[in-house]
């Protein structure tokens, strides 16, 4: 394994790809190293001035706060951002038409259609309380209804409890009945009861209004207070739904139908060498026969923003791209709070010095399509190719929002390691093989193996998309099978 990794040509710092030492000669590029530099960390490879700026990826990741000779250590003790905030930017025009490659083949998966003509991963049946007052009695219903015998082979019950639906007002009452009226209606569930209390502000007549499921009988409610027994009357409708799912069959459909979330999260510095760029491979693999890949957490494309607006397909998409960002860079404004309060403590452990340095990490799972659509939080994938969607880098937001917005799977890169998990399979992607090995039980795939030079971005991507479209067909992802399926909405405002 080389003990360094110098990733573009024009970059001022290279990355330690093993712990390496003070006073270790790196020959070929002419210098000696000044301190201990841990792996996934910095050190220059050129001289930097107070305010000069650092580059990595070819871009700048921030402003020297202080000397920093050849063979330093660079880190956030004297490294600073160079963002601010809301920016003007310049349209550039079009994508240039680019030569079309030969269209791939197409793979075959076997999923669920459903009436509209979605396809669903999964076929699993989904309680979502309007209100998290009957959170309790949602799981109860679902433990004592999977006990049952009637649920159709290879179904779950989930229960997609959050704390919300009352005491909300404005916004914050739109997003929880938004993004539940999204889940509501997501291939990957065969059937849905819709649970509510009967007195929170998210009332089912409030949900029903303007809402329609496209196959009615996969859709029910229950109003708690207005039965004596709702346990029995719980476990009715569950019967009733698990009816209508008993004769869904998995059928062969292309892949080009898949439409697949990109999220990364506990990042560290082998995220932009490895996991990121082989999401950004396969993204573009996707896009590439037909299908639609999303990529959302807004504060961490602040820095490489210009790269994603550089892709914008059309003049429209660009200025979707610029409100995208600018009106979420004034949500920090507005809350008085710093642009830049970015990366988390396990990013900068993980050699993550500046935002900038993360979203220019962070941004790569997107591959270098075309920016085809920018969808606002809770709305909808309208067009198969590259969708940038509105939403927090808070993990447990983005991956809600992104199967809200009706990704089958969340592929979720990390360096650092998360059990989390969505309501859609969320597949982790570890940036080292070292994480890979500790925590088998949370990993689903290794990148490592890319900083060991052992493989490549394109030489690993055949057995990363079998990978993915395994999942596709039905084999659990390992927050399934750790029965980890968290659904987190985006809360801002007054809470009564």
């Amino acid at each position: 394994m080389a003990k360094y990794l110098k990733i573009h040509s024009q970059d001022t710092v290279a990355v330690a790809l093993e712990p390496l030492s003070a006073g270790t000669a790196i020959e070929a590029l002419g210098i000696v190293l000044l301190d201990d530099v841990p792996q996934g960390h910095k050190f220059a490879v050129t001289e930097h001035r107070p305010g000069d700026r650092v580059v990595k990826y070819g871009s700048v990741i921030g402003i020297a706060r202080d000397d920093i000779p050849a063979g330093r250590h660079v880190h956030t003790h004297n490294l600073k951002t160079a963002l601010g905030g809301v920016q003007d930017y310049s349209y550039a025009g079009p994508v240039p038409a680019a030569a079309v490659p030969a269209r791939p083949e197409v793979p075959t998966i076997e999923a669920y259609v459903r009436a509209n003509g979605e396809i669903g991963v999964r076929n699993d049946l989904w309680i979502i309380p309007l209100v998290g007052c009957v959170n309790g009695l949602a799981k109860n219903a679902a433990r004592r209804f999977e006990k049952s015998g009637l649920l159709p082979d290879g179904a779950r019950v989930m229960v997609l409890e959050h704390p919300y639906g009352c005491s909300q007002l404005g916004d914050d009452l739109d997003n929880t009945r938004n993004i539940l009226r999204d889940l509501a209606v997501h291939p990957n569930a065969g059937g849905v009861l819709v649970m509510g209390l009967g007195c929170e502000n998210n009332t089912r007549e409030l949900f029903r209004k303007g809402f329609e499921h496209p196959d009615p009988r996969r859709l029910r409610y229950l109003t708690t207070q207005e039965v004596e027994d709702e346990m029995e009357a719980a476990l009715a409708e569950l019967t009733a739904l698990a009816e209508v799912m008993r004769g869904d069959r998995r059928q062969p459909v292309g892949a080009d139908r898949l439409r697949i979330g990109l999220k990364c999260g506990g990042s560290d510095g082998f995220s932009g060498i490895t996991a990121n760029p082989l999401l950004g491979a396969f993204s573009d693999w996707l896009c590439g026969i037909g299908g639609a890949t999303v990529l959302t957490e807004v504060p961490e494309m602040f820095g490489a923003e210009h790269l994603l607006m550089a892709r914008a397909e059309s003049r429209e998409v660009f200025d979707s791209v610029v409100t995208l960002i600018n009106d979420f860079k004034q949500y920090f404004l507005d809350h008085d709070q710093p642009v830049y309060e970015n990366p988390s403590p396990g990013n900068k452990a993980g050699g993550i010095s500046t935002l900038e340095e993360k979203s220019l990490g962070c941004t790569q799972k997107a591959g270098l399509s075309p920016v085809r659509d920018v969808i606002r939080y809770a709305e909808r994938i309208r067009k198969p190719g590259l969708t940038l969607l509105e939403a927090p880098g808070n993990d447990g937001v983005a991956v809600t929002a992104l199967a809200a917005a009706g990704c089958h799977i969340v592929l979720f890169t990390t360096g650092r390691g998360t059990p989390l998990g969505g309501v859609v399979p969320t597949m982790k992607i570890a940036t080292n093989s070292d994480l890979a090995r500790r925590k088998r039980h949370w990993i689903d795939f290794d990148a490592g193996p890319i900083a060991a030079a052992a493989e490549t971005v394109d030489s690993l991507l055949p057995s990363f998309v079998d990978a993915v479209l395994a999942v596709a067909g039905g084999q659990q992802a390992r927050n399934e099978e750790n029965d980890v399926h968290d659904v987190v909405i985006f809360k801002s405002g007054v809470t009564l």
